[in-house]
């Protein structure tokens, strides 16, 4: 073989791992920050479920006091 073309071809296998890794390295950050944002998102969901129940409480305590006076 010419070495020209084993120059092109391996060039074009560089390329090719090269190329292959970033997306792999890419999907696996993508990955990584869903799973991170999913996990805030969690929290903020509890978050307003506890103070809708908070919420709540609070109503019926002031419409005991409102009741008693």
């Amino acid at each position: 073989m010419q070495p020209e073309v084993i120059v092109g071809i391996l060039s074009c296998c560089g390329t090719l791992i090269g190329t292959i890794g970033g997306i792999l390295a890419t999907s696996k950050l993508t990955n990584w920050r869903l799973a991170t944002l999913e996990a805030k998102v969690d929290k903020h969901n509890n978050l307003i479920d506890r103070m809708y129940k908070v919420e709540n409480r609070v109503s019926l305590i002031e419409d005991e006091i409102k009741n008693t006076k």
